[in-house]
């Protein structure tokens, strides 16, 4: 495990957190999950941002320690989950005994299973988060995380929705209504938490980016009708995995992001109906993938260098995965990105939307 992580650590790339901070670049690190969530996001101030926190059990969250040890980080200062499923949260207490949590944002963690069920692990599966020692904040629409700006982009990360509720359209979006309103027909309700995900928008100057958790098909479409709420981004990532009760193609063609970047696993996500909306979405540059996914064929997923990890490992066998990363670097006037692959050398940049 520590030459594998070592591995990753030179992998990574990452420049020294010394230097001029109005001259440093905002940068997002995809950590490989095998289909779990977990994107680490390292501010000009070297604020740090962690979007949940991948399943427990030692191989994710020695991955994402690893990131941050090789993004320069000591500590994480904002943590958030987005929804209360293992893959998103059952992460966090391994991750927090390795490098400290300043503030975690949470929804409300129910008393008893999320997804309703009678026979659960959730009380012994959640117990441990309970445990962390960090200080803890309410996460709601509306919920605006406080990081610093530096230099001439201004940098903000607002949480837009959470169960199921939203942040009221602005005057200029009362003026509009979505044109795509009810093109597509709805799909059956979904009772689990994954409705309930926190969703949010991270803005830097320009650039836009989008996380929606494991938002699902319905909600999806109430986020972007009648009134588009996120409004338009330069990158999206793949709500759910890649899995197709989300990734709405309303909610695509509404976004309108450039590059999408897709956190899924060999089996895990990555379903054709997913990579039907996106290939559907005509402002879509290029499509990043963490794996190359087994639920489609080959020529389905994004060219191989824009492919992270190509191995069709599960279970044990998972833990042998390279768990490259994608990068995305954004410029500090945030009038263009970098996406990259360090493992295989891949890098493309691209405007931020109005530059």
């Amino acid at each position: 495990m520590k030459t594998r992580l070592t591995c990753l650590l030179c992998s990574l790339l990452v420049s020294s957190a010394s230097g001029d901070q109005k001259t440093k670049t905002l940068d997002f690190y995809w950590v490989d999950s095998e289909g779990g969530g977990s994107t680490l996001i390292v501010t000009p101030a070297n604020e740090s941002v962690l979007i949940d926190t991948g399943n427990p059990g030692g191989r994710d969250p020695g991955r994402i320690v690893a990131a941050a040890k090789a993004a320069g980080l000591s500590k994480i200062d904002h943590v958030m989950i987005t929804h209360w499923h293992t893959d998103h949260f059952g992460g966090a207490a391994e991750v927090a005994q390795q490098i400290p949590f300043g503030t975690l944002y949470q929804r409300a963690i129910p008393d008893h299973d999320p997804d309703g069920r009678a026979q659960s692990t959730f009380p012994v599966q959640i117990k441990p988060f309970r445990e962390i020692a960090a200080r803890r904040e309410p996460l709601a629409a509306g919920t605006t995380i406080p990081l610093k700006s530096v230099g001439a982009a201004r940098l903000t990360l607002q949480c837009v929705g959470a169960d199921r509720k939203f942040v009221p359209p602005t005057a200029a979006q009362r003026e509009t209504r979505n044109p795509l309103t009810g093109t597509v027909p709805p799909k059956a309700d979904d009772p689990s938490d994954n409705a309930n995900s926190a969703v949010f928008v991270l803005e830097f100057g320009r650039f836009r980016f989008f996380d929606g958790g494991d938002l699902t098909w319905n909600v999806e479409e109430k986020l972007v009708t009648p009134h588009n709420l996120p409004g338009t981004v330069d990158v999206y990532q793949t709500n759910h995995h890649g899995l197709e009760v989300s990734n709405h193609p309303v909610l695509l063609q509404s976004l309108q992001p450039t590059v999408v970047v897709m956190n899924n696993g060999p089996k895990k996500g990555g379903q054709p109906g997913s990579f039907a909306a996106i290939k559907g979405t005509k402002s879509v540059q290029a499509l990043f993938q963490l794996h190359r996914s087994y639920n489609v064929s080959g020529e389905e997923n994004a060219p191989e260098a824009l492919v992270a990890n190509h191995g069709n490992l599960t279970g044990a066998e998972a833990a042998k995965c390279a768990a490259n990363v994608i990068k995305l670097s954004v410029a500090p006037d945030g009038l263009s990105y970098t996406v990259s692959i360090p493992a295989n050398g891949t890098s493309r940049t691209f405007k931020t939307k109005g530059s």
